[in-house]
């Protein structure tokens, strides 16, 4: 495979840009070698600056559902941009997504829009403690929210104890309001709770986790912290940025029939353009700015491009429920299809799906949490990441990261992910 092209701009990229990349996973470390600069994509492929062709199986970390530019999607933005690329006021498109957002998602009675993923987390911690008058939060470990400062805590000595800051530049202050429980453990955030008596204003967490692999709730899980949350006065988030309007029209929680106090989304609902946004009950929600007292702004908020963009997504997906179907099949048509090459080949693997998220992790044991997610060969990964590459397989350049499949993804080309998928497991696992 010739990548001389993307070489050298990463060469050039490490002069001007902080480690070359513009998002530390791109940067390939976990996997070895050097990134793959993109120049196109359609469809289910994507197109290196230097010709080669790939499969694409991260879809721009989830939000391409539909696959790369989308027709119906192309051509919102195609109109849109015609009228400007910003107001800086409100659009008439920013009511229609809200409108459209509050029906599909179970929880939100009103959203507000912002610009990432990161913002939206941010924007709901402090939605919650404004509502609750208080300062502290519990986050599972392994779970990713964004690079807000309460997000970036390591467990130190133990679960239970106060965070330490995992990232130089996050005050011990900080950290001490941010509390850490293993993910599917309801015990350690018993235990917490009775700790912090009255301290805690909300729980934050992936429904189902997807920056340590694809990480399912155990059952009764949700319920759970559900369940804790309303006999403790906590507000209960989702972070459904990934799984948003992907595994369901309604996402996790409508999936698994649990409904949080506050839902963060993004990715999606932009069709694939930098977009996010919190949303909720009423009586919370209300406590944003002009409304109620808790202050958060954005000028690019409700972005007339990015509502475009997500309005035709949105639609489309809400117009189509047979595209999960679609989605979930072809998805188990795959995992089916590792399973049987990895059995064959007496690899120790585990698989983790649902819907059209999946991670093959190279551990023997049932991956539930992080601790569980760090028994993976994560050499043994690197080999099998740059082997389905060189077959024309674009994985996540991570162990931790899920996969993401869309409706471009054809029977035939899952047969082609899945013979891919048989020889390069035969290399590796040689």
């Amino acid at each position: 495979m010739n990548k001389s092209t993307s070489k050298s701009l990463f060469d050039n990229a490490k002069k001007h840009i902080p480690g070359g990349v513009n998002s530390p996973v791109r940067a390939f470390k976990a996997v070895g070698g050097e990134p793959l600069f993109i120049a196109a994509a359609k469809g289910a492929y994507m197109y290196d600056v230097d010709g080669n062709r790939f499969i694409d199986m991260i879809n721009s970390w989830g939000p391409m559902v539909l696959g790369h530019t989308h027709e119906k999607i192309e051509k919102a933005v195609e109109k849109a941009i015609k009228t400007s690329l910003s107001f800086g006021a409100p659009s008439a498109a920013e009511v229609e997504i809200a409108e459209l957002i509050c029906s599909m998602m179970p929880s939100i009675e009103k959203v507000r829009m912002v610009n990432s993923g990161t913002e939206a987390t941010m924007s709901a911690i402090r939605v919650a403690r404004g509502f609750t008058g208080r300062d502290k939060i519990i986050k599972m470990e392994g779970c990713y929210h964004g690079h807000g400062d309460s997000f970036l805590i390591a467990a130190g000595s133990g679960a239970i104890t106060m965070g330490t800051p995992d990232s130089p530049g996050v005050t011990e202050g900080t950290a001490k309001d941010t509390l850490l429980a293993p993910y599917n453990n309801l015990t350690v955030v018993q235990e917490l709770i009775n700790n912090n008596k009255d301290e805690i204003a909300a729980i934050i967490l992936e429904p189902v986790a997807g920056n340590m692999g694809c990480v399912l709730p155990k059952e009764g899980y949700l319920e759970g912290l559900r369940n804790l949350c309303d006999a403790h006065g906590i507000i209960l988030i989702f972070d459904e940025v990934m799984t948003g309007f992907r595994l369901a029209k309604g996402g996790a929680q409508e999936r698994f029939g649990v409904t949080p106090d506050l839902t963060t989304m993004g990715k999606i609902i932009g069709g694939g353009m930098p977009v996010g946004a919190y949303g909720g009950k009423q009586e919370i929600m209300d406590f944003v700015s002009p409304q109620g007292p808790v202050y958060q702004a954005g000028t690019l908020s409700g972005n007339p491009i990015a509502m475009a963009a997500g309005l035709a997504m949105l639609h489309e997906l809400n117009d189509n429920p047979s595209i999960y179907e679609q989605l979930e099949k072809t998805t188990t048509k795959l995992v089916a299809g590792y399973k049987k090459s990895l059995d064959e080949l007496e690899l120790d693997y585990t698989i983790n799906q649902v819907g059209s998220m999946y991670s093959l992790f190279f551990t023997k044991e049932k991956v539930t949490d992080f601790e569980s997610a760090k028994t993976c060969d994560t050499e043994l990964f690197g080999k099998y990441f740059n082997e389905m590459l060189e077959r024309g397989i674009y994985l996540a350049p991570s162990q931790y990261e899920t996969l993401f499949v869309s409706t471009a993804i054809t029977d035939e080309l899952a047969d082609e992910i899945i013979n891919a998928n048989h020889e390069a497991l035969k290399v590796v696992g040689g």
